[in-house]
Formats: structure tokens, C-alpha cells, sequence
């Protein structure tokens, strides 16, 4: 029996990893960026010991550091069940520059970003 959940975890995760991947590719494939800048995406599950503490050291690098080439950060929440969503949303309020939105929101912003 353990056997059969493994393999039935080991698939859905391989799974997972493949509709990210092939998100991933679309994104860079098929949808437009501003060439001033660069827009860091960060898909997360289930992160509320994590999410915070990354966040914050990533805008750590953007204000203090020599990221100023970095204009969103664009978390892309896929379907957690814990408290990551409250999370980055309490951030994105005290910085403007996060962004909470879905997998498929996600892929709408970057194909409605202007290369302008």
C-alpha cells in the first residue's frame, strides 16, 4: 500500500513540475516584457514559514542593494491552503511593488505588460 501512494505522489509531483516548466515556457515565449526592467515571478504552495522572510530579503536587494533593475514582484499563488496568501497579502500593501495573483493572472499580466 505505501508503495502504491508513493507512486501516486511521485507522479502527481512530477506532474506539477511539468505544468510549471511548460508555464514557464510559455511565459517567455509567448508574452511581452518591458525591456527596462525585469519582473521576478515566484510561484509558491504552502510557503507561510518561508514566504515572508524571502520576500523581505528580496526587497532588502531591490532598496539597499544594486537590484534596481527588478520593477514587480509578482507572487503567483498556486492554491495554498495554509496562511501564504495573507501573507504577501499584508506585504503587497506596505510595498507596491509585490503583486499577489493566481497562476492564471499571472499569465495574463505578463501578456498585457507593454513593450513601450
Amino acid at each position: 500500500m505505501e508503495f502504491v501512494l508513493n507512486t501516486i505522489f511521485w507522479t502527481l509531483a512530477i506532474y506539477g513540475l511539468l505544468e510549471i516548466i511548460k508555464n514557464i515556457i510559455y511565459l517567455s515565449t509567448y508574452t511581452k516584457f518591458k525591456s527596462d526592467g525585469i519582473y521576478l515571478i515566484i510561484a509558491v504552495k504552502n510557503q507561510e514559514e518561508k514566504i515572508e522572510g524571502f520576500l523581505r530579503s528580496t526587497l532588502f536587494k531591490i532598496f539597499y542593494g544594486k537590484e534596481d533593475y527588478l520593477k514587480n514582484i509578482i507572487v503567483a499563488d498556486l492554491k495554498s491552503t495554509d496562511k501564504t496568501r495573507e501573507i504577501v497579502k499584508k506585504l503587497s500593501k506596505d510595498y507596491e511593488c509585490i503583486k499577489l495573483t493566481t497562476w492564471k493572472e499571472c499569465k495574463d499580466i505578463m501578456d498585457n505588460i507593454d513593450e513601450s
